[in-house]
């Protein structure tokens, strides 16, 4: 199994969710995490990742963690100092429509979207809005393309975009796709000779469904071309995403792991959850599995089966702890506190 890995986190895409497996695995495998200096969580994004930022590092001494899946924007130069030179980079997009509206969603104290009602008020005249000038604008534009490290409002020009994916390409070892997370987390396992225990999940940090709403058609095509530099690297990747899949894998192959997934997680939730999944933040029972709430989102979570045995409960605790709270106790865990 591959024990080196660079997972460039982008927003509002299933990533905590392959945070969360990405964690188990390191902790399972006593691994090395670089973490952000003091244990906070985020690399100093929106700023463009430095060597610096990981707590441990130090240009002295030749030490490389193993993992790297902490927020932080793109600069490879900077990550090839903290992990070693043969890390597997990947990263996971979603389609920009619903990231967006996602984004709205969460994000609603942005500058960009702090002054409108609507997604689509926003749409009719985003200059209106939009300051490139706001340290917080890639949240209310191309944030995938600000993630990879590129200029959100950058040219559009089919040169500049052919640019961009080849520079991408030349990065990342593959990409993941969120609307197929199940047949991602498939590819995963095989590039990265993991077991199926190893990328099994349930979703987490996922809104509950009643501050979701679908766009008008005419909203839907403003915001494509208003996030034209997202749209040009999620077409295109949705696209390699499968050729990969005939390449590596194959259709028939890919349904028969697809389905062994999906019985190992409905297996797995049986064992681990009361009742049929996720519930909302305030029927969260257990304090320390409630996860972050942030904007206007309602953010889901889990309640744990009582009476498991030790080493069940355990396993099923790890995948249900949100982001923050597996993220501390790693941290703690690589860096104990001295004794007092």
């Amino acid at each position: 199994p591959k024990t080196d890995i660079v997972f460039l986190k982008v927003h509002k895409s299933a990533s905590s969710t392959v945070m969360n497996i990405l964690f188990r695995f390191g902790e399972t495998h006593n691994l090395t995490f670089a973490f952000p200096q003091g244990g906070g969580f985020q690399l100093y994004y929106p700023h463009h990742f430095l060597a610096r930022f990981v707590q441990g590092f130090s240009p002295q001494s030749p030490q490389r963690f193993n993992i790297l899946c902490h927020h932080m924007r793109f600069l490879q130069p900077e990550v090839q100092k903290v992990v070693p030179s043969s890390a597997v980079y990947f990263s996971i997009l979603r389609n920009p429509v619903q990231l967006m509206e996602s984004s709205f969603v969460y994000y609603k104290g942005a500058s960009a979207f702090s002054r409108v009602g609507s997604l689509e008020e926003f749409l009719s005249q985003p200059y209106r809005y939009y300051n490139p000038a706001s340290g917080d604008r890639h949240y209310a534009r191309n944030l995938i393309t600000f993630d990879f490290g590129f200029n959100p409002d950058g040219d559009v020009s089919p040169e500049r975009v052919q640019l961009m994916l080849k520079a991408i390409e030349a990065s990342f070892d593959f990409l993941l796709i969120s609307e197929y997370f199940d047949e991602s987390m498939v590819l995963l396992k095989e590039m990265l000779c993991w077991d199926l225990d190893s990328v099994v999940s349930f979703p987490l940090n996922t809104r509950d469904s009643s501050t979701k709403s679908a766009l008008p058609e005419s909203a839907v095509e403003k915001l494509k071309a208003w996030n034209r530099l997202d749209w040009e690297i999620y077409t295109h990747f949705n696209r390699t995403f499968w050729a990969r899949i005939e390449r590596d894998i194959g259709r028939e192959r890919m349904r028969r792991e697809v389905r062994a997934l999906r019985e190992r997680q409905a297996e797995l939730a049986r064992t681990c959850l009361q009742g049929t999944g996720s519930v909302a933040p305030k029927d969260i029972k257990d304090s320390s599995l409630r996860p972050l709430q942030h904007g206007g989102a309602r953010i889901l979570g889990y309640n744990l089966k009582q009476g498991l045995d030790r080493e069940l409960e355990r396993t099923c605790r790890r995948l249900v702890t949100p982001e923050l709270q597996y993220s501390s106790l790693l941290y703690k865990k690589q860096f104990p506190p001295p004794p007092p």
